[in-house]
C-alpha cells in the first residue's frame, strides 16, 4: 500500500490521531502538525508535532510501511539535526513500523528504555486498541493497515458508518472518510470505483468528494516538488533559498512547466524566468 503521504495527512488531524498511531502516547497541551525541510542539508522531516506556546516535547514522527534496516539511524540523524538548530527544545523521535518483524537495526546504546526515541509496532497495537475502542472513527480509518482482505470486505459497511455517523467535527469526518476510501483503493487495486463504493454501501461517487480530491492533489504536488528538487540538485547543485520559495508557492501547472524545461535550461535563473 502507498500510505506515506496519507498517513501524515491523518496525523495532521490532531491529538487523537497522534494517540492512535503513537501506541497510546498522548500530547499534553496544544500542538500543530507540519513538515519541515532542514536547510542546506536537504533532509526533510515529514511528520513534526510542534508544541504551541508551551514547553512540551517536539515529536519527529517517521512512518515506514516498507522494511528499511537503517530507519532508526535515519530518524536519529533528523533528531540530531533538528536539535542542533533548536538546542533548547526537548526533541524526541517516534518510528512507526507495521509489525515487530519489521524492526530495524538498533544501536546498542538504545537498548531498553530510552526517552529519546520510541518504536511502535502498528498492526499489533491497532488490533489491541480496536478491541477496546471499536467505535472510534480515528481508529476505524486505519483498518486497512491491520486487517486481512477478507476481514476488510466483511467490515467495510460498519467502518464507513463508524466514520460518517461519528459526532466529530465535519472537517475531520470528511478527511477520515476520504482516507478510508483512499486506503481501500490501495488495498483492492483490482476493484473498480463502483465495486469499492458497493463495499461501503454508499452512493456518492468517490471521485466527487472534496476531501478525496484534496488528498490526491496533495500527493501529486508532493511528488512533483520532490522530483523537481532532485533534478535541480543533480543539474545545478545546491538549491538556493529564493528557488525553494518559488517552488513552494508554485501551482501544479507551473511545476509541470519547470519539470519539462529543467534539462534544457543552462541555469536556475533561466529556468525560473
Amino acid at each position: 500500500m502507498k500510505t506515506d503521504i496519507s498517513i501524515y495527512d491523518f496525523l495532521a488531524l490532531g491529538p487523537e490521531a497522534f494517540r492512535i498511531l503513537a501506541g497510546g502516547r498522548e500530547l499534553q497541551g496544544p500542538y500543530r502538525f507540519r513538515s519541515e525541510t532542514l536547510k542546506n542539508i536537504e533532509r526533510r522531516i515529514d511528520g513534526l508535532c510542534d508544541p504551541i506556546n508551551h514547553d512540551g516535547p517536539v515529536w519527529i514522527v517517521e512512518f515506514q510501511i516498507e522494511r528499511k534496516p537503517a530507519a532508526l539511524y535515519n530518524l536519529l540523524s533528523k533528531l540530531g539535526l533538528y536539535g542542533e538548530l533548536h538546542p533548547h527544545r526537548d526533541v524526541r523521535g517516534l518510528l512507526i513500523v507495521p509489525r515487530e518483524s519489521d524492526r530495524p537495526a538498533q544501536p546498542q546504546g538504545l537498548q531498553g528504555n530510552c526517552a529519546l526515541l520510541d518504536l511502535v509496532y502498528l498492526e499489533d497495537w491497532l488490533r489491541t486498541l480496536f478491541q477496546r475502542e471499536p467505535t472510534n472513527p480515528f481508529l476505524a480509518v486505519l483498518a486497512p493497515l491491520m486487517f486481512t482482505d477478507t476481514e476488510l470486505t466483511a467490515q467495510a459497511p460498519a467502518l464507513w458508518r463508524t466514520i460518517t455517523e461519528a459526532k466529530i467535527e465535519p472537517h475531520h469526518r470528511e478527511r477520515l472518510s476520504a482516507l478510508l476510501e483512499y486506503w481501500f483503493m490501495e488495498r483492492f487495486r483490482t476493484l473498480s470505483l463502483t465495486e469499492i463504493r458497493n463495499m461501503f454501501q454508499r452512493l456518492t461517487p468517490l471521485q466527487e468528494t472534496r476531501a478525496y480530491q484534496e488528498i490526491f492533489a496533495e500527493g501529486k504536488m508532493e511528488g512533483e516538488i520532490e522530483s523537481l528538487k532532485r533534478l535541480l540538485a543533480r543539474r545545478f547543485g545546491s538549491i538556493p533559498d529564493w528557488a525553494e520559495e518559488r517552488i513552494k508557492k508554485a501551482d501544479g501547472d507551473q511545476l509541470d512547466l519547470w519539470l519539462d524545461a529543467v534539462l534544457d535550461s543552462s541555469s536556475l535563473e533561466e529556468l525560473f524566468r
